[in-house]
């Protein structure tokens, strides 16, 4: 969580949005309850004044490497898209998974089990009435879109960094028989699947949209190609929205430091 902010800066000023940089939301720990019994940690963060237009369920990287609820472009989408486009962020701790809001219960099930965590999303984000479903997959996570993403009341989903390891033709053959859009963001020396081999594999995929992004690698390290790739997210859940800025002329907290500026 973001820690308390003891300092108000008294002039206002254009802040660059950073790494730490944290705009105001609504946040909210929540629990997220799995159909086979478990507890799941995780944060809804919301627009501070106003409904969201639409939601985003992320989906973390591999846990067993490291990845969770709070692997960066997901903390950055939680911390920044509320107040730059009136979007809901649920991220949430897959079976078995720690991070400093906690450890969800159950044990990593290689993408398995893990079908009852993103129901459990899925669920939270009906239930809550939240509008405009989509899913973002980082990695493992995208595995876990492609494999078990298919709810009726989900409107797309967005990969970053496909491996295609554990999803398989036939998941693929599935998302293109549910018709929703599919945008598939590719680093240009990704790990495990660069652009040209995801534009082969996805080509079953009908409404798949690859995107290969120049000089980008697998963990879309820096702020150049965290832009780019919130924008993009935004671009495709809120088709015609302006590009996302880079600058905050409001109210911030920096993750870390207490301080806030104004």
């Amino acid at each position: 969580m973001v820690p308390p902010c003891s300092g108000l800066l008294s002039e206002p000023m254009t802040h660059t949005i950073g790494p730490l940089t944290v705009l105001p939301a609504r946040r909210e720990d929540v629990e997220l309850h799995t159909a086979d019994g478990l507890t799941l940690v995780g944060e809804l963060a919301l627009p501070l004044a106003k409904d969201p237009v639409a939601t985003l369920v992320t989906l973390h990287p591999l846990p067993t490497h490291g990845g969770y609820m709070d692997s960066h472009v997901l903390r950055k989408a939680a911390w920044r898209l509320p107040a730059l486009a009136d979007l809901a962020v649920l991220r949430f701790n897959t079976r078995g998974t720690s991070s400093p809001r906690g450890t969800s219960e159950g044990a990593f099930d290689g993408g398995r089990a893990e079908r009852y965590d993103v129901a459990a999303a899925v669920e939270y984000a009906e239930f809550h009435d939240l509008p405009d479903i989509w899913l973002l997959g980082w990695s493992f996570g995208t595995e876990l879109a492609l494999m078990h993403g298919t709810e009726p009341s989900v409107s797309g989903a967005i990969l970053l960094s496909p491996p295609l390891h554990r999803a398989t033709e036939e998941h693929l053959a599935h998302w293109h028989a549910f018709g929703r859009p599919l945008t598939v963001l590719v680093p240009e020396f990704d790990d495990f699947l660069r652009p040209a081999d995801a534009a082969e594999r996805f080509a079953t995929v009908g409404q798949a949209e690859v995107i290969g992004v120049e000089g980008a690698k697998h963990l879309w390290v820096g702020e150049k190609y965290v832009h780019r790739v919130l924008n993009e997210i935004v671009q495709r859940v809120r088709p015609g929205f302006p590009e996302i800025p880079t600058t905050w002329d409001g109210p911030y907290e920096i993750f870390g430091e207490h301080e806030i500026g104004r």
